[in-house]
């Protein structure tokens, strides 16, 4: 059944960049198209100054733009309000772990080892620690609850190339590198497992709140349907806005740039605007599951 639609965000971003000379880019930055109904207006690209912006869907069926930055200055960035139902993640705690054999054939590629998410190498380590857990459900929550506790969230020990078995080893890292270990011991479990980006509020976490930031998350196929899990955070959380989903962090990536460059600027906000029925948005504020 469908959930009703009852918060509204302001979401968006600001990214500034110096550009040594004119150079080509290309971003993934625009709402999934799943959730573009959800939209007030379309989060178009803005450009200043402004330049021409074509866009194309990857393989993935996430929506990139393409642009060739001028030399010097280029600030990129969009605002609009999205609407959400106001209720924490699912939890579908019965749901089942599927047979590989009865997979569907897009969720296969999902089992394989990528560029970050190296199951291959953590396939021992995954068996001797879940693998006397019940497949399903419970097996993903408690590869959750370990990444969670295994890692220590440390925004000075980012590192664009830590794989997931560096941050089993480093102990340390961004929401990223939380999302890649848990996908790489999914993976190995023979849980189809895919990484997940987008912006994330902080309604029903305590103030005062963070500085915004985009954030990851991944997504577990169990029974018939894929199911979010966030091992950075490990609890369900309110307004989560979908941009992208791939195999992990390097198919998404929020800008990739053919050129030398400095990000000299970066904003992003994931704000309540207000509840569109008090009542029912006052009860969800709370950070209690929602069973499935």
């Amino acid at each position: 059944m469908a959930r009703e639609k009852v918060m509204k965000f302001r979401i968006g971003y600001e990214l500034r960049f110096e550009f040594v000379e004119a150079t080509p880019v290309i971003t993934m930055l625009q709402v999934h198209d799943t959730l573009a109904a959800d939209l007030e207006k379309p989060d178009t690209i803005g450009t200043l100054p402004t330049v021409a912006v074509s866009s194309y869907m990857d393989i993935f069926g996430n929506r990139c733009c393409r642009l060739m930055a001028p030399a010097g200055k280029l600030t990129i960035w969009t605002d609009t309000v999205a609407s959400n139902d106001g209720l924490p993640d699912r939890i579908a705690a019965n749901a089942r772990q599927v047979p590989v054999e009865n997979l569907p054939d897009d969720a296969l590629l999902f089992l394989l080892a990528s560029r970050y998410c190296d199951s291959d190498l953590l396939s021992n380590v995954a068996w001797s620690m879940f693998g006397h857990i019940e497949p399903g459900w419970a097996r993903i929550q408690a590869i959750c609850d370990f990444v969670h506790e295994r890692i220590a969230f440390d925004y000075t020990a980012a590192r664009p190339t830590r794989t997931a078995l560096g941050a089993y080893e480093d102990k340390r890292g961004v929401c990223r590198d939380y999302a890649h270990l848990a996908i790489a011991l999914c993976r190995a479990l023979n849980v189809p497992a895919r990484y997940c980006t987008g912006y994330l509020s902080d309604v029903g976490t305590p103030k005062p709140y963070p500085a915004g930031d985009f954030a990851a998350w991944f997504e577990a196929y169990l029974e018939d349907k894929w199911h979010t899990f966030d091992p950075r955070n490990n609890v369900p959380r309110i307004g989560r806005f979908l941009i992208a989903r791939g195999r992990d962090a390097a198919d998404v990536a929020m800008t990739t740039t053919f050129g030398a460059n400095t990000l000299t600027g970066f904003r992003v906000w994931t704000d309540e605007i207000a509840c569109l029925e008090t009542q029912v948005c006052a009860a969800a504020s709370g950070v209690n599951a929602q069973a499935a």
